[in-house]
């Protein structure tokens, strides 16, 4: 059977409950075989207020109960300059081949700038797209880009088939709606909100013990 690696990217600053279920949800879909997560680091990397040391312990620590097993990929955190998806996924086929069934997990937010991104059309090229709704930011055509409606209908397909494939189809579950924002996060925590509900026990204790986010 085809290997199939779900892909979650993201800042992690820090890593909320919203991450864990948007990868949890798809390795259910998908029955992946391997998580990878990959801590990215913004252009403005003054704008990250947790160090890179402090996030990829956040994210073991979140990602240590998962039903399958999880790679925390620095890649993106190792790389000189600017870093984009696009190149990151090369590398993954570099190291990983062309048989393996890659999933790259994305929100409906994301989705609908999606024709902003770096080389965008080549991402279909290197591996699946596997999208979440999230409250407040629509699936339906009419809130896409003409030109990212254009490759979704071409690309539709379910959970299975993504699973059989390298790349090149798109799959949607409109059942996650998990609305969390790490902005909103940071700014309770700045707040001393001790009962912050939207992060991993384990990892809200990490930010206490390590005194992060403050101001």
């Amino acid at each position: 059977m085809r290997k199939c690696i779900a892909l979650l990217g993201g800042s992690f600053d820090p890593v909320h409950l919203g991450h864990l279920a948007l990868a949890d949800t798809f390795v259910q879909l998908l029955q992946a075989d391997e998580l990878r997560v990959i801590p990215a680091r913004p252009w403005q990397k003054s704008t990250l207020q947790a160090s890179d040391a402090q996030r990829i312990d956040m994210l073991q620590l979140a990602f240590a109960a998962s039903r399958v097993p999880v790679v925390i990929d620095t890649q993106e955190l190792e790389r000189d300059g600017p870093t984009y998806t696009v190149d990151t996924l090369r590398a993954l086929r570099a190291e990983l081949g062309d048989d393996v069934s890659l999933v790259f997990l994305i929100g409906a937010d994301q989705l609908q700038r999606l024709d902003t991104w770096r080389d965008w059309h080549a991402l279909f090229e290197l591996a699946n797209l596997g999208v979440a709704a999230r409250p407040g930011f629509s699936l339906a055509d009419a809130a896409l880009p003409p030109a990212v409606v254009q490759e979704l209908a071409l690309r539709r397909a379910s959970p299975e088939q993504l699973r059989a494939t390298p790349c090149g189809l798109v799959s949607v579950a409109p059942s996650l709606a998990v609305d969390v924002s790490a902005t909103e996060i940071r700014s309770a925590l700045c707040q001393e909100d001790k009962t912050n509900a939207l992060l991993p026990s384990v990892v809200l204790d990490y930010i206490q013990q390590h005194h992060l986010y403050k101001n």
